[in-house]
This record gives C-alpha cells, sequence and structure tokens, in this order.
C-alpha cells in the first residue's frame, strides 16, 4: 500500500521558507477572503499550511505580472509613445526635485509680476544647482540630489576673517570634509576659459 507524505510550513516558515512578507493578522485577512490557502490544525495551538498550495499561491503572482495601460490619441509607434510617458515621469521627478530644493511653489508677494520674479529666480537657482552638479562634484557625490546640496553644501556656517592682503573662510566640516570642499573649488576654477594671448 503507498503513502503518500505531505509537506507542511508553519506561521513562520511562511515568511522565512516562503518570503511571504505578510503578518499574521493580514495572511488571516486574505484567509477569510479565501486569497490565500486554507489552514490545517494540528494541534490544539498548532496550525500549519500545505506547502504545495504555499508554492501554487505563490507561482499565481509570479507568473502574471502588473499590466499597465497607456491612453493616449498620440500617434506614433508603441515604443515612443512608452518612451514619452517615461521621459514625461522623469520631468515629474525634475519638478518634484525643484519643489522640494529651491521651494519654487513659494510664491508669497502680493503682485503678480513679484511673484513672476521670483519663479524666476527660483528657476534660475534650480538651473545654478544642477550645473554645479553635473560639472563640479567629484566622484562620490555626484550623485547627491539638490536638497542634499542645499542642506550639506550651501546651507553651512562659516566665519569670515578678514587679514591684511586675504580673507579666510573658516568653515565648519560636519557636511562636507575640507578637501572635498576643495576639490568642489578646484572643479569649478577649472571651468573658467584657458586665457588667450594677445597678438
Amino acid at each position: 500500500m503507498a503513502q503518500f507524505y505531505k509537506q507542511v510550513v508553519s506561521k513562520k516558515e511562511l515568511k522565512t521558507v516562503c518570503g511571504i512578507p505578510y503578518s499574521a493578522q493580514h495572511i488571516a485577512r486574505l484567509e477569510a477572503a479565501g486569497k490565500f490557502p486554507k489552514r490545517i490544525r494540528l494541534g490544539q495551538n498548532r496550525v500549519a499550511w500545505l506547502l504545495s498550495e504555499v508554492e501554487e499561491w505563490l507561482d499565481a503572482r509570479i507568473l502574471y505580472p502588473r499590466v499597465g495601460f497607456v491612453v493616449t490619441n498620440l500617434s506614433r509607434p508603441a515604443t515612443r509613445v512608452v518612451a514619452f510617458f517615461n521621459g514625461r515621469g522623469t520631468a515629474e521627478q525634475w519638478i518634484k526635485e525643484g519643489k522640494n530644493a529651491s521651494k519654487w511653489t513659494r510664491l508669497s508677494c502680493c503682485s503678480f509680476a513679484a511673484n513672476a520674479v521670483r519663479l524666476q529666480l527660483h528657476a534660475l537657482v534650480y538651473n545654478l544647482a544642477n550645473f554645479l552638479r553635473t560639472l563640479a562634484l567629484p566622484d562620490g557625490i555626484e550623485k547627491w540630489s539638490l536638497t542634499s546640496l542645499r542642506e550639506k553644501l550651501v546651507k553651512i556656517g562659516a566665519k569670515l576673517v578678514v587679514h591684511g592682503r586675504y580673507m579666510t573662510f573658516q568653515m565648519a566640516e560636519v557636511a562636507v570634509p575640507r578637501d572635498l570642499f576643495r576639490r568642489i573649488l578646484q572643479m569649478i576654477d577649472g571651468l573658467r576659459p584657458g586665457r588667450t594671448s594677445r597678438c
């Protein structure tokens, strides 16, 4: 007579073995809604799930990924339509970065013309910060966000000490070390065009 053995997994093994990140309460809700395999009772205080049913439940979610739809009136090939909307999403991320970094939505002036000038100044700050990020940041911090640049490089405390023939900035090194700040200044200085000798 043939004997068949069914492998089971405990509540803890659902997460450690099967990789299901749900809490026990959420699994219970899924079970009640019929969206998760039913547990089996092994004893008075012991429950488990059939491994085959859990794996089948996982396979159903892995084999059928989410499908997105784009509704548009663009008369372009599908690949170009997707590229256009991906670029639009990137532009929205840039707008979000400008809101958080340069605060260009804070237009609190009383007149329309003053708010227009203020928005242009915010846009100028955003572009200058982007130039700094793309042209004058050393390796290691070239991927910093504009918010990080503002808080760690621009809005930091410094003391100006004036001597007879020169001035010295004494800066706190809590955000940007001295060597790193020196490299940034050297890269900014390297952006200057070379001097042309007169004929």
